[in-house]
């Protein structure tokens, strides 16, 4: 049956998630028994015994065999389930010693992810295959929830409180995390791709942020960073307002900003812009872009003043 539990649930990406899949199926097949070993009898005798004029009732009697058993066993398997869960939570909730970990923020509307050599990354995280990594998260606005379907990993991520995950991936490839908690507007573009990589791939993006942008003129590689990195969700490029600024014709204006001054909107404050995006607010607006710093590598930035510059 196979072909049911991959047409059920999502591709399989980790260790953990084989466990996972074993116990949803064996609780999906007990339903199926148990459906159609109470439904079938239900409807027979409902429809056996129906009401019908002149039938005389018989004499209402019980079984304490029947009694007993169908008390006893339901809690027997509920019993079992429980510890058939608990095994795979105990699991689950402890990373192994030699897992590598990730520290992992969470803000409207951004996923940022943090390496044990201080290397960060905004709304991608790279993983090495076959070996366990543990996810050490938190929040510093309202309550999400970093979720993973083909890892079968998913938890609340809380302010002022750290949460965990941990995950050992099997399968290179590119993998997909959501936010699985509503948390404003733009919650369902708070998306971050998982790359588990080979060990070599791994120490080569780590090394370089891997050669992506090689593939692309730099203007489309700026809109791409514009995606990832979750700018869309405050700067739209078609002259609207929205939450910040928008991008299209702004290079080369002058900006009016909310202390009376004005700035040109140049290179220097478009890099200044999205590493100390408080120290020229635009007026009419609010101060709540958060900081990219360490976030953008170089090539990420002159991708994204070149989308800005294009977009007149």
């Amino acid at each position: 049956m196979e072909w049911l539990r991959a047409w059920m649930l999502p591709p399989q990406g980790s260790e953990f998630a084989k466990e996972i899949d074993f116990v949803y199926m064996g609780i999906f097949w007990l339903s199926v028994v148990l459906f159609f070993g109470i439904v079938i009898p239900m409807s027979y005798f409902a429809w056996r015994y129906r009401f019908v004029p002149g039938r005389v009732t018989p004499h209402q009697t019980h079984n304490t065999t029947l009694e007993v058993l169908w008390s006893v066993l339901p809690l027997l398997l509920c019993v079992g389930l429980f510890f058939w869960g608990l095994v795979g939570y105990l699991k689950y909730i402890v990373a192994p010693g030699e897992a590598m970990e990730i520290q992992v923020t969470a803000q409207k509307w951004q996923w940022a992810f943090e390496y044990p050599d201080g290397t960060r990354s905004l709304n991608e995280v790279h993983v090495p295959v076959n070996k366990p990594v543990r996810f050490v998260m938190t929040s510093v606005d309202v309550l999400h929830d970093f979720y993973v379907p083909d890892m079968r990993v998913k938890m609340d991520v809380i302010p002022n409180r750290y949460t965990q995950i941990w995950f050992t991936p099997t399968v290179t490839g590119e993998k997909v995390s959501t936010c699985a908690e509503y948390c404003g507007k733009g919650h369902s573009d708070m998306r971050a791709k998982v790359f588990v990589d080979t060990q070599a791939d791994y120490d080569k993006w780590m090394a370089t942020g891997g050669t992506e942008y090689t593939q692309y003129p730099p203007e489309e590689w700026g809109k791409i960073q514009w995606e990832r990195k979750g700018c869309q969700t405050c700067h739209n490029i078609d002259g609207t307002r929205s939450k910040g600024p928008s991008w299209k014709g702004i290079f080369g204006k002058m900006e009016k900003l909310n202390n009376g001054s004005t700035v040109l909107v140049d290179e220097n404050y478009l890099r200044e812009s999205m590493l100390q995006p408080n120290a020229k607010v635009v007026d009419g607006f609010e101060a709540i872009m958060p900081t990219f710093q360490g976030l953008l590598r170089q090539n990420e930035m002159d991708g994204l003043i070149a989308f800005i510059k294009s977009l007149q």
